[in-house]
């Protein structure tokens, strides 16, 4: 899996100059990035909607990885074959910005903007990528929060602790124990909520008393379970009772790392209460494209990393958020 890490550290770097980066790519790819940038299957649309943009709006932007694993995927809720070879990562992206970014204003203050990336990899080229920055911490960082005030902890998103989150090689079988134990959790524990008690779902099976969620601008990080289910899952909840985790773009462990993306990865109806500054439930289907990581200690996840697309989640229940951050 080095030279997968290796191709993907590569293409990262050219992003991050602004190079061409079409020899990275199979004929045929799909990249899904974070609204509203459009997605792109050819290398033209990437380079002009999505590399040359951000280049110009961080030129000299510094990229640190808090996170680099790889491994096959078993994302498939019935446990089919899956085995597609991903690299996922996470970390920051530091610098000023220095040109307007979709509609995004530019700040004199230096900004450190957490991103989330994942890339399939077939014979040596990039066939599918998921990228997503947390927009909602960027809008935050810039003054213009487009989302109520959160309970949880601001920009709160360290390295894995007292463990290196970039991966230089790991012991099969704490890799069959963290894929077994995130497959349990996700597809066991999270969808067997009885849309009433959380207790139903059995999280304290799969997260340690003490579990470090690092969530998304916007919700922010609780820093126990009991804030997890008071500041996050909870109220996730009651505006979503039914939604359900899906089949997953990706999900795949590296010793005690797990990863999963996913841009329709968990799917529902908002048939709850409003969402976050929302308008009142209609019962809109909606689609959360999200990325994690988690690590595993023992028997049970101790951290967990999360990123949302939250432009994308309020489009679907009629909300453009690009406008609040224009008129803020």
């Amino acid at each position: 899996m080095s030279a997968e890490k290796d191709l993907a550290r590569a293409y990262w770097a050219a992003c991050d100059a602004g190079e061409d980066v079409s020899a990275f790519f199979a004929e045929q790819f799909l990249w899904e990035g974070p609204q509203p940038v459009p997605d792109a299957g050819d290398a033209k649309a990437l380079q002009e909607q999505w590399v040359r943009p951000w280049h110009a709006a961080f030129p000299e932007a510094k990229r640190s990885y808090h996170i680099l694993c790889a491994g096959r995927s078993s994302g498939k809720a019935d446990g089919s074959a899956d085995g597609r070879m991903w690299v996922g990562a996470t970390g920051y992206l530091t610098g000023f910005q220095r040109s307007a970014f979709y509609g995004i204003p530019t700040t004199d203050r230096l900004l450190r903007i957490r991103w989330g990336e994942f890339l399939c990899i077939e014979n040596g080229q990039i066939v599918e990528v998921q990228c997503l920055p947390d927009f909602m911490d960027w809008f935050e960082q810039i003054g213009r929060p487009v989302m109520p005030p959160y309970q949880g902890a601001a920009h709160v998103w360290p390295v894995p602790t007292a463990f290196d989150g970039v991966v230089q090689g790991a012991v099969e079988a704490e890799t069959a124990q963290t894929l077994a134990l995130g497959r349990a959790l996700l597809f066991e524990g999270l969808n067997v909520f009885d849309e009433a008690k959380l207790e139903s779902m059995g999280i304290a099976r799969f997260f340690h008393p003490n579990i470090k969620w690092y969530g998304p601008g916007g919700i922010g990080a609780c820093l126990s379970l009991q804030e997890f289910e008071d500041f996050h899952q909870g109220p996730w909840l009651k505006s979503f009772p039914n939604r359900k985790v899906q089949d997953l773009a990706s999900l795949f462990a590296e010793g005690r790392l797990l990863a999963a993306s996913g841009t329709a990865g968990v799917k529902g109806f908002h048939t709850g209460a409003p969402f976050r500054g929302s308008n009142a439930a209609q019962g809109q289907e909606v689609n959360f494209s999200g990325i994690d990581f988690w690590l595993r200690t023992g028997d049970v996840f101790t951290e967990n990393w999360v990123f949302v697309d939250f432009i994308k989640l309020f489009r679907d229940l009629g909300i453009d958020l690009m406008d609040r951050v224009g008129q803020t």
